[in-house]
C-alpha cells in the first residue's frame, strides 16, 4: 500500500468531478452485479500515466461530453487490492492494468482503454477518445 496522505489528492481529482470511490470488493459488486445502463469505472493509480493523461482525460471529457455515463466509479489500484481486483473482473476479456477505464453497459466492457492505451497520450488525446464513446453508447 501506499501512503494514503500522499494517495489522497490523487482520489479527490476524481472524486471531485463525479466519481464514487469503492473501496471494498462488496462496494463494487453492489453498483455493477446488476448493472442496467452505463457506468465509467476508473482503476486509479500513483503512476505517472494516471497523473499526466487518464485523470486529466477524464476531467476534459466528462467537461465536454453531451452525452455521459449513468454513474462514474473509481477504485484505486495499490491501496484497496480488493475492490481494484473486483472491479477488474467486471472487465471479461481485458487483461488488468492501472490506470485503466472501463465503460460498461448493463455489466458488459463495451469501451476499455487499457494501461497501454493511456501511455504517453495527451490528455486531450483521451478525452476525444471517450467522449466518442460517451456519444455512441451513453444516448
Amino acid at each position: 500500500m501506499y501512503d494514503p496522505v500522499l494517495v489522497q489528492p490523487m482520489r479527490e481529482e476524481v472524486t471531485e468531478i463525479g466519481f464514487k470511490e469503492l473501496k471494498t470488493a462488496e462496494e463494487v459488486d453492489a453498483e455493477l452485479k446488476n448493472l442496467q445502463g452505463t457506468a465509467l469505472v476508473f482503476v486509479n493509480s500513483v503512476c505517472g500515466c494516471a497523473a499526466r493523461g487518464a485523470r486529466p482525460g477524464l476531467r476534459m471529457a466528462l467537461a465536454n461530453a453531451g452525452q455521459k455515463p449513468a454513474r462514474l466509479l473509481t477504485v484505486f489500484a495499490g491501496m484497496e487490492r480488493e475492490a481494484a481486483n473486483q472491479a477488474r473482473s467486471y472487465f471479461v476479456g481485458v487483461p488488468p492494468s492501472s490506470p485503466m477505464i472501463a465503460l460498461l453497459k448493463d455489466g458488459e466492457p463495451i469501451h476499455v482503454l487499457e494501461r497501454h492505451h493511456i501511455e504517453g497520450q495527451m490528455p486531450d488525446t483521451i478525452a476525444r477518445n471517450l467522449v466518442a464513446a460517451f456519444e455512441e453508447f451513453c444516448g
